[in-house]
């Protein structure tokens, strides 16, 4: 997106005065959207603009995130917050859509004068917001968005502005390829991958690649389309190409009814996805019978005994009713803690001093995995594979980079 649109766009959102709708109940240091904003350089309190798929086609992921972040900012603030400074948050609803995205992201930085925004959950929403973000001089932290466009550009330079807490697709891809082919000893695999996805493409490119690596054959590859609903004329192609295996990565919506769809065509073979299954609603799309031997690549799991992991799991399950924390949770979570440890470093709210001090990050320690980012505002950090027993996510193994 060049300036001039970011401009023109600016120009027509201050006119006519489009409001994102707020999602959620009002949590702690938490304002309306539709509040009066106190100034960013006010000095008294940390703006923290929440940009997330509050409803829509991935609302299930953006709702993770903010449970996350409010449960962070909720222990930040009752421990006096950084440096004497409470965070504020704003929340805006994307609508899991690209063009909200980008209007939130105006919103948040023209409007709310926000000292930095935590979201998109996706790659494509959070794409939508980088011309926003350098234009603005604005810290841009995706708990969630995998795809390397979000902080590499097309001409290769690094999108100053803007960073991620999770692990990026070629890593994710990789660690499912090698989980195949070393721990489950599969030859041969089929994949069948979002077409109108970035995120799935990223996926599986990276899958294909170091399964042939290892020695493994693709027998089949196919493709869906966000929306779609019914895959048995796929899935029997599939079938049909006899593979050992399966990976699929996509969002929970689509891979829900796949994986269900194709245990009714009686394909028994281990299948496999990314990060974008863990959704509660998956279960309820695909049945736990269904997800028996399946798999995923995810950003912690809850299982694990790591006793950071286990206080932040009962931490988690005290504030919201004894609910288990996903990968989306923690994400959000760590993401505040990740700001926060470079607001501390940077000595205050300068917008340049924040950024710089958010490529500096060394050897931070958050409930998903202790990372450094590297040159290109990537984290360094573990993956963890999952496995669905009975509709619940257990423990497989962890993986370093």
């Amino acid at each position: 997106m060049k300036k001039k649109i970011t401009g023109l766009l600016l120009t027509s959102f201050l006119m006519t005065g489009v409001l994102a709708g707020c999602g959620g109940a009002k949590q702690t240091g938490a304002s309306s959207d539709s509040q009066p904003a106190s100034s960013a350089s006010a000095g008294s309190t940390i703006k923290v603009g929440e940009n997330l798929e509050l409803s829509g086609a991935v609302a299930s992921y953006g709702q993770s995130i903010a449970e996350g972040v409010d449960l962070a900012i909720d222990e930040i603030n009752g421990k006096g917050g950084v440096d004497g400074k409470k965070f504020e948050v704003v929340k805006v609803d994307n609508k899991s859509d690209a063009a909200e995205a980008t209007s939130a992201a105006l919103k948040l930085t023209s409007q709310n004068k926000v000292n930095a925004i935590i979201g998109s959950a996706t790659s494509g929403n959070t794409i939508a917001q980088i011309q926003v973000a350098t234009d603005n001089k604005t810290v841009v932290i995706s708990p969630s968005g995998t795809n390397p466009k979000i902080t590499v550009g097309a001409d290769g330079k690094v999108n100053e502005y803007m960073f991620r807490t999770c692990f990026i697709d070629p890593f994710q891809g990789t660690v499912a390829a090698n989980f195949a082919a070393k721990k489950l000893n599969v030859k041969k695999a089929a994949v069948f991958a979002d077409s109108s996805s970035d995120y799935a493409k990223g996926l599986a490119s990276a899958f294909k690649d170091q399964f042939k690596k290892n020695g493994g054959q693709i027998v089949d590859e196919e493709a869906y389309v966000a929306k779609d609903t019914d895959f048995r004329a796929t899935l029997t192609r599939i079938k049909a190409a006899n593979p050992e295996f399966i990976f699929l990565p996509g969002y929970y919506e689509e891979v829900g009814l796949i994986v269900k769809q194709a245990r009714e065509l009686g394909i028994t073979v281990p299948i496999m996805g990314g990060d974008g299954w863990d959704s509660p609603k998956l279960v309820q799309l695909a049945g736990k019978d269904a997800l028996n031997n399946t798999y995923i690549t995810n950003h912690y799991s809850s299982g694990d005994k790591d006793p950071k992991i286990q206080k932040f799991v009962s931490d988690f399950k005290a504030k919201y009713g004894g609910k288990t924390p996903d990968g989306f949770n923690a994400l959000g979570y760590d993401s505040v803690y990740f700001l926060a440890d470079a607001i501390k470093r940077a000595g205050g709210l300068d917008p340049v001093k924040v950024k710089d001090a958010l490529a500096q990050t060394k050897d931070l320690s958050l409930v998903s995995g202790t990372f450094s980012l590297d040159k290109n505002h990537d984290p360094i950090k573990s993956a963890t594979v999952l496995k669905y027993e009975n509709g619940e996510q257990k423990f497989e193994t962890k993986v370093n980079p």
